[in-house]
């Protein structure tokens, strides 16, 4: 993605973010969030136009084009607002903040563009909006006429505004502060509501929870996978979600030529999806269908995984081996324009093969994307071959060469636009998968570029002990939140499984402590999204329920009961309790909106299996196959006998004088060490626990 085409006329010249130089050339006076702005409004005493988007937003691009370029309506927003734009990737905590208060104002849920006027005092909003076009349609105001009728409310109703203000600042803290439950008792009633919850919420025909639009979900889906109780609720639960994996994987929402996934069907089919790629879905999804293979050995999820993971290294993968951030919906000026077919193009390409894979990929029946063809798996191999008179073999191959003809010719075509930032917390969630798709599949080369992607992160972005949240060209910037710690301690831990570092633990270590000296909320339990000493703002918040992302709280507690079970470390043990409890009302009143902290209490009421073995590094493979078939409930570390000085109750995990040992323990209780692998196997056979 170029930064802009346009000669730089505001202020947003300057910045990292893709998003904010896409609007660097407008003829609207844009600003970055910041002390330049904010004191200027203050001088001026004009309210703050404040837009927040991201550069794979297919209607931020819209309004862009509608209004921001346009010098007429430009000169509006110049002549009565100060106007700041924002990258909600790189400022989620404005934008969590803002949606909040955006939902408080209209009653509706927010999106992008999020379009927010603030009082320049003390940037509490008074109106918002999403999208607004230029002129009225879709049952919404014209732009411009919103920006009028916005001024001119502004400096005539000043009580007004001051009232409302002080009532929704009033608002925005009791929703930061969430409710309390301090002194819960826990317990396993908010899994059992919440798998109540999901199947009731599942699409029971096309797979996923409910209708248009529909999103993938991983979170849920992985915690579904794995219900493992034998009554017919638990099998229903398993049976929806491999319909659903099924489906997804089939649709469109999956790209069949270039593996990855878009963000999300925009039908209850999962036919055809809204265009944009986001890394942030990706990593999951890979890990999702990386544990689907190994919980049902089938080999579509592991041919799914390894689409995933050659999309991420072909497209996503900067020089450096971090990640970039999202694909755009949009090329040429049209959404999907890049992905969609005619049946000319795809018979001129493929020849003699043109029939097989029409019928294989839906080109047979009518247009289903603006009158073309957006690629599904339509047919199976073993119908389509008795058909065509080949076998499933010969089917196959060709099938998956007529996919390599058109994936090179769709290569040339103009690309959707990349946004190439780095993200600290998107990419954690990207080494994880890569790690845990590497072991369980056998692909040592994923764990690899997990690895080099981790290394550029913690030379680039980790300074002086402090967490940088975002990278591109060359410049690390913004104070990390709750979510880059969090996503980054449990990454380093699946790594650890996939293949030990010590440099890792010790990373894993410092970030953990991080975690509860900076943002830990000591009185009241669970973490802040932003650090005790981050930039104040008109609200504290905390990452409690899941949206796009797992909660940053969730994924904390989880990762601190794991490193806490491994090193025997209760100051981590202690904090991951406290979350939950803090957590409880929002649990207990709607578990299915928290499954990041339903995960994290299952490790708190049934304490992973950690399995550590010290053998000579030679040897290690011997010992740690069999044990890598367990899933979330077991954490395994293969560390070489010539590890000295390990922190925590690792240092009373030592080698034999002439063989390995394994030592098996859950919560408090261990077995007898194990002094072969053939013992070690038998303790890690399916369904022993």
């Amino acid at each position: 993605m170029t930064d802009t085409a346009a000669p730089a006329r505001n202020a947003l010249h300057d910045a990292t973010s893709p998003y904010l130089l896409q609007h660097a050339g407008n003829p609207v006076d844009w600003y970055p969030w910041g002390p330049e702005a904010h004191a200027l409004a203050r001088r001026l005493d004009k309210p703050i136009l404040l837009s927040i988007g991201y550069s794979a937003c297919h209607w931020c691009h819209v309004m862009a084009h509608e209004s921001f370029e346009d010098p007429a309506t430009a000169a509006v927003m110049n002549e009565h607002f100060v106007n700041v734009k924002v990258d909600r990737e790189e400022r989620p905590d404005l934008d969590r903040i803002y949606q909040n208060a955006h939902q408080l104002l209209s009653g509706r849920g927010g999106g992008w563009p999020l379009t927010v006027f603030l009082s320049p005092r003390d940037h509490v909003p008074f109106f918002a909006g999403t999208y607004f076009p230029p002129e009225p349609r879709y049952g919404m105001p014209g732009f411009r006429d919103v920006l009028s009728r916005v001024a001119a409310f502004y400096h005539t109703h000043d009580a007004d505004v001051h009232t409302q203000n002080a009532r929704l600042s009033a608002a925005l803290a009791e929703i930061a502060a969430g409710p309390a439950g301090r002194d819960a008792v826990l317990s396993a009633t908010p899994l059992d509501t919440g798998l109540d919850q999901a199947l009731q919420a599942f699409d029971r025909e096309d797979g996923g929870f409910g209708g248009a639009p529909k999103f993938p979900h991983a979170g849920s889906l992985a915690r579904l996978l794995r219900a493992d109780g034998d009554d017919a609720k638990h099998a229903d639960a398993r049976r929806l979600t491999r319909l659903t994996l099924d489906r997804m994987a089939a649709g469109g929402l999956y790209d069949q030529l270039g593996g990855g996934f878009f963000r999300y069907s925009t039908d209850a089919a999962w036919r055809i999806p809204h265009f944009e790629k986001m890394l942030y879905d990706n990593g999951p999804l890979l890990d999702l269908y990386a544990e689907a293979w190994r919980i049902t050995g089938e080999a579509r999820y592991a041919e799914v995984a390894r689409g995933v993971a050659a999309w991420l290294g072909r497209e996503m993968t900067a020089p450096e081996g971090a990640f970039h951030s999202s694909l755009d919906a949009d090329s040429e000026g049209e959404e999907g324009r890049f992905y969609v077919w005619t049946r000319a193009q795809v018979a001129a390409a493929l020849g003699p093969d043109y029939p097989l894979f029409a019928a294989r990929s839906g080109l047979d029946g009518p247009p289903n994307f603006e009158g073309h063809w957006h690629l599904q798996r339509a047919a199976e191999v073993a119908e389509l071959a008795p058909h065509f008179g080949v076998t499933p073999e010969d089917a196959d191959a060709r099938l998956a060469g007529a996919a390599r003809t058109l994936l090179h010719i769709r290569a040339g075509r103009e690309r959707p636009g990349c946004d190439d930032k780095v993200l600290v917390s998107w990419n954690a969630l990207t080494i994880k998968a890569l790690a845990r798709a590497g072991m369980l599949l056998g692909e040592p080369e994923y764990v690899t570029r997990a690895t080099r992607a981790l290394d550029f992160i913690r030379d680039t972005l980790w300074q002086d002990g402090r967490l940088r949240a975002t990278w591109r060209v060359g410049r690390a910037r913004l104070a990390a939140y709750l979510d880059d710690h969090a996503f980054l301690l449990d990454a380093l831990l699946a790594l650890l499984e996939a293949r030990w570092r010590r440099a890792d633990l010790d990373f894993a270590i410092a970030l953990a402590d991080t975690l509860l000296a900076r943002f830990e909320d000591t009185a009241a339990g669970g973490f802040f999204f932003t650090a005790h000493d981050h930039e104040a703002l008109l609200a504290r918040t905390k990452s409690i329920a899941d949206d796009a992302l797992p909660a940053g709280a969730g994924i904390a507690a989880y990762a601190l009961n794991r490193l806490g079970h491994v090193l025997g470390e209760s100051r981590y043990l202690e904090a991951a309790t406290r979350t939950l409890r803090n957590a409880w009302p929002a649990l207990e009143a709607a578990p299915m909106a928290h499954e990041a902290l339903l995960s994290a209490l299952e490790a708190e009421l049934d304490p992973p299996e950690i399995i550590v073995v010290r053998a000579p590094a030679s040897e290690l493979e011997t010992w740690l196959p069999p044990c890598r078939n367990g899933g979330p409930e077991r954490f395994v570390l293969g560390i070489p006998a010539e590890e000295t000085t390990l922190p925590g109750l690792l240092a009373t995990r030592v080698a034999g004088p002439d063989r390995g040992v394994a030592y098996v323990c859950r919560g408090t209780h261990c077995e007898l060490p194990l002094r072969d692998p053939a013992a070690l196997a038998a303790a890690c056979r399916p369904g022993r626990r």
